[in-house]
């Protein structure tokens, strides 16, 4: 239990930041990049879309894929985001089931 605690403790921290949450709600669902292909958001697409410089925006995915919540892959000279869904639904369940 101590280390399934302390995981939602990590995911808990990085979402405690109002920041972190919209970029959690604006990677949902992907991309549509030309030829109708959903991809993950690149760190542009992030700062275009929060308004934020580009080292803030790293800063906070460093946090997210951190804390286990956002996958990067690289393509090309691009990194891609997207959010494990997986990981949001744990951690609902997670914090419920300690409440």
């Amino acid at each position: 239990m101590k280390a399934a605690t302390d995981k939602l403790s990590l995911a808990l921290r990085a979402v405690a930041d109002p920041t972190r949450r919209k970029i959690l709600r604006l990677l949902h669902g992907g991309v549509a990049r030309k030829g109708g292909a959903t991809e993950g958001w690149t760190a542009s697409d992030v700062e275009q879309r929060v308004k934020l410089a580009q080292p803030t925006v790293s800063h906070h995915m460093k946090i997210l894929k951190n804390a286990g919540l956002v996958d990067a892959r690289k393509v090309g000279t691009w990194v891609q985001y997207r959010r494990i869904e997986s990981a949001v639904r744990a951690i609902r369940k997670e914090l419920f089931d300690e409440l």
